[in-house]
């Protein structure tokens, strides 16, 4: 055995020396407990009279010289079967821990399927198992979702790109192009340039939601919706969209540019997936021992089973009918990600005439 397998099984060495102390303390523990009472009878015998047998019966007793040599002799027999007992023993406890070691290093080696699965008896290694199954599902399910962000993600910045390198290569080689048609494509490229700089902020709030609170300050949501609004008005008075407000007074503790951006977008998405004539109501409230934002807009039907899907990241609903697509997709997935940063309760419904209400609830002590 080499002595890196030495190294890997010096837990059942120490686990298997440890029973075999425990067998042998008892076995020594039980021959003093016998031999101690002989000794004091034997010690108690009238001088010049011979020791009378340990044993007694029809046949000669066994004196003591013999019987405490015959003990020497079983305890020197006890050390190396109490090693076997135990090595044994131990090396029964230890196989789900090498089960557990085994699968964790085929796991950490990109096959994040597999699972241990202990099975029974139900004892503390095979909770330990369980919740491990729990952790390798969970970061299956994450680096799953990292490589979905990913493609969608270059998806979305390649598209703005191949059209913008498309039009200048146009622009370039029109045999008959003046200064106006180099005007007019700048300015497309321009606007193309904002779309991935708005895009690129928007990966950008999403990743730093996802990271989770760096802060926990106190602060009012009423007064976090008062600030959005405050910029979003006009845009949603040129889009024909009546905001109503009732805001009260609900303390909250959380990242504040964190729930500034949860606010903006949840203000944002439910302006830009409006119609013209709609309307947008926000409340802040405390229910209990909770901070309560709502947002409930008018806009199109949205399916009962599409709703989950809306906050997850580049998820849009079908273009309408002139094949338009609003915004990333990004909107509702970055109110989910501070959500979830803060511990916060998000409930979504979709509206019978069209439109979403969202209620967030967020612990008014921010723990």
């Amino acid at each position: 055995m080499t002595f890196q397998q030495l190294a890997r099984r010096s837990l059942q060495t120490r686990l298997a020396l440890a029973y075999a102390a425990g067998i042998y303390a008892a076995g020594v523990f039980v021959l003093v407990l016998v031999l101690v009472p002989l000794v004091s009878v034997d010690g108690a015998a009238p001088k010049g009279r011979p020791s009378s047998g340990v044993t007694t019966g029809a046949g000669p007793g066994i004196s003591l010289t013999q019987l405490l040599t015959g003990s020497a002799i079983a305890l020197i027999i006890l050390v190396p079967v109490a090693l076997a007992l135990g090595w044994f023993v131990a090396g029964r406890f230890l196989h789900p821990l090498r089960t557990i070691t085994a699968t964790a290093r085929i796991i950490s080696a990109g096959d994040l399927h597999r699972r241990l699965d202990l099975g029974e008896p139900t004892d503390e290694l095979t909770e330990l198992g369980r919740t491990l199954d729990d952790l390798f599902a969970r970061l299956q399910a994450s680096f799953d979702a990292q490589r979905h962000f990913v493609a969608n993600a270059s998806h979305e910045l390649r598209t703005p790109l191949a059209g913008q390198r498309t039009l200048l290569e146009v622009a370039l080689a029109a045999p008959d192009g003046d200064t106006d048609t180099l005007r007019s494509a700048c300015r497309e490229a321009l606007a193309l340039g904002e779309h991935q700089e708005r895009l690129v902020q928007a990966l950008l709030a999403l990743a730093t939601s996802e990271r989770g609170a760096a802060r926990r300050d106190r602060l009012d949501l009423a007064q976090v919706v008062e600030r959005a609004l405050a910029f979003r008005r006009d845009q949603a008075t040129k889009r024909g969209i009546d905001i109503a407000e009732h805001l009260t007074p609900a303390v909250t503790a959380g990242d504040p540019k964190l729930i500034e951006s949860l606010v903006a977008n949840l203000i944002d998405n439910a302006i830009h997936h409006n119609h013209a004539g709609g309307h947008v109501e926000i409340t802040t409230r405390t229910s209990g021992t909770q901070a309560v934002l709502g947002v409930t807009n008018s806009g199109p039907v949205i399916p009962g089973d599409q709703i989950q899907r809306l906050f997850q990241p580049f998820q849009k609903l079908a273009p309408d009918r002139h094949g338009r697509r609003d915004g990333y997709g990004l909107g509702l997935a970055i109110v989910n990600a501070v959500a979830q940063a803060h511990h916060a309760t998000l409930a979504a419904d979709a509206r019978v005439d069209g439109g979403l209400n969202v209620a967030i609830r967020f612990d008014s002590q921010g723990t």
